[in-house]
């Protein structure tokens, strides 16, 4: 606070200093401004639920499209063989009279991410609207 002495007839006058006050709010401001985070851009990942119902299981299991990765380059889709080439024309069959249009990946230790984003690559070209990642901690229910 600061305070003036003057000729005015009451005698001395208190007048509040603010710009230290101000000062901090900028500071403050700023420190809020770059704490917080920014909105993360990327893709939606859908994570496969355990389900205790076995009948739902079943149904689910047929429902369920699993792309696999599998060491040397090979895929398969349900354990069924394939190959890059023949991957999205499959996709594009299996998928064309379903409505839910979700796909899982899943991906060996071994494989390069780059094999696994070219499977996800393929996938949304084939008009898959959600995929998921399966790895090995999720396959054995942790």
């Amino acid at each position: 606070m600061g305070m003036s002495v003057g000729e005015s007839k009451g005698g001395a006058m208190a007048e509040m200093n603010v710009v230290p006050l101000i000062d901090i709010l900028l500071v403050l401001l700023i420190i809020f401004m770059v704490i917080t985070p920014l909105t993360p851009h990327g893709l939606d990942a859908l994570v496969p639920q355990p389900n205790p119902n076995q009948q739902q299981n079943q149904e689910l299991e047929n429902k369920t499209v699993v792309v696999q990765i599998l060491q040397n380059n090979k895929l398969k889709i349900n354990q069924e063989d394939t190959t890059w080439e023949g991957l999205q024309p499959r996709l594009e069959a299996i998928f064309k009279e379903r409505a839910e249009k979700i796909a899982f990946v899943k991906g060996d230790n071994d494989v390069l991410f780059m094999e696994v984003a070219r499977a996800i690559d393929i996938m949304r070209g084939a008009g898959i609207d959600h995929i998921g990642l399966i790895t090995a901690k999720l396959e054995a229910g942790q």
